[in-house]
């Protein structure tokens, strides 16, 4: 029996205790590497930190561009609100001076007693006098009830407005709720872009961010001749005076730093930089991307003039200036201020002419 016996296990000893505990650490670090937590995060080229940081910039300017109509609507909403409001207030005061005028009324009746009209007309000592104050007493009854009438049709109008200031708050709710999405989208992008261009050096955050762009004089906006700026670029001329007016506007704008959601006069994001644009050559156009790409004439690649908008991406979500020979001038990213580009260094998706 005691040669089957189960041999004892002696306990670790300290020697082998630390080795079995160094091996157990070993094994759960090699683990944690292959799940991928508490793994440092490999260095990135620098052409590998441009292609992400290009795509990021791509994304938050699609959802900039969203942001921006998202804006535009909550906008418009608050204006009819306010509107509905100020609309209500005004006929709250006009009910408010019917209501009193009625209780006015209604006083003078209980004062008087509200006497059967034919006892009244039995114990006047002169019915005749009577009958004419009845005539009389009939007509103002006449007009009180065209008051109540009035103050009826008040309240049912004050109710629709209520009703439309409740509707129109919800709507802009949704759009203010709307708006918080997109802006988070944008921020959390932006910030992820800030982050892998911090891992680079200045000289090669430099190049990155220099990429695709070229110099230009910067012009300013108080020049005689508004067609200065082509000539100085060797441009061809643009076909109107306001398409020429534009160009010298974004001419005048180089080197302005680009802000996301800004319509200038001294920030712009892409769509704001060709708003504002036009706005100084007196045209007005949508505030976003994709809706500016329908507020002209589209020309096609080949037919491009400056002044034209030349848009980018299956999305429409980058627009700039035409200005001739192949380039444009754009609001780029938060890398870069606005500055002459050549419309090659984007997916081409369309160009539309506003003059």
């Amino acid at each position: 029996m005691a040669a089957h016996r189960k041999p004892s296990q002696r306990p670790f000893s300290g020697h082998t205790a630390r080795t079995a505990v160094t091996l157990a650490l070993a094994g759960a670090a090699t683990a944690t590497g292959f799940d991928g937590t508490g793994h440092a995060e490999p260095q990135l080229t620098p052409e590998q930190v441009k292609a992400k940081v290009d795509t990021l910039y791509r994304e938050a300017e699609a959802a900039t561009e969203k942001y921006n109509g998202a804006k535009e609507k909550a906008d418009a909403s608050q204006r009819r609100l306010t509107s509905i409001q100020e609309e209500a207030a005004r006929k709250q005061t006009k009910l408010n001076s019917a209501r009193e005028a009625l209780g006015s009324i209604a006083a003078a009746q209980y004062r008087d007693g509200g006497i059967d009209p034919a006892w009244q007309l039995a114990l006047s000592s002169d019915p005749d006098r009577y009958l004419d104050g009845a005539a009389l007493a009939e007509r103002a009854g006449d007009r009180q009830a065209a008051a109540v009438s009035q103050v009826r049709g008040q309240l049912r109008e004050i109710e629709r407005l209520r009703g439309a200031a409740r509707i129109e708050l919800t709507s802009l709710r949704s759009r203010q709720a709307e708006l918080n999405r997109h802006k988070k989208t944008v921020t959390g992008k932006l910030a992820e872009a800030r982050r892998l261009l911090a891992q680079l050096t200045p000289r090669q955050r430099t190049e990155v961010t220099r990429a695709g762009g070229t110099s230009a004089p910067r012009v300013s906006r108080s020049a005689a001749d508004p067609r200065e700026p082509l000539e100085q670029a060797g441009a061809a001329p643009a076909p109107t005076s306001r398409a020429t007016a534009a160009v010298a506007y974004a001419y005048g704008k180089l080197g302005s730093p680009y802000v996301w959601g800004a319509t200038g006069p001294n920030a712009f994001d892409c769509s704001g930089l060709v708003q504002a644009a036009y706005r100084s050559a007196g045209i007005s156009l949508p505030r976003t991307s994709y809706a500016q790409i329908n507020a002209g004439r589209r020309v096609s690649r080949s037919e491009l003039q400056p002044g034209d908008l030349v848009f980018f991406y299956s999305g429409i979500s980058h627009v700039g200036i035409y200005v001739g020979n192949g380039r444009m001038i754009h609001a780029p990213n938060p890398s870069a201020p606005v500055r002459v580009a050549p419309i090659d260094e984007m997916p081409f998706a369309g160009a539309t002419r506003v003059t």
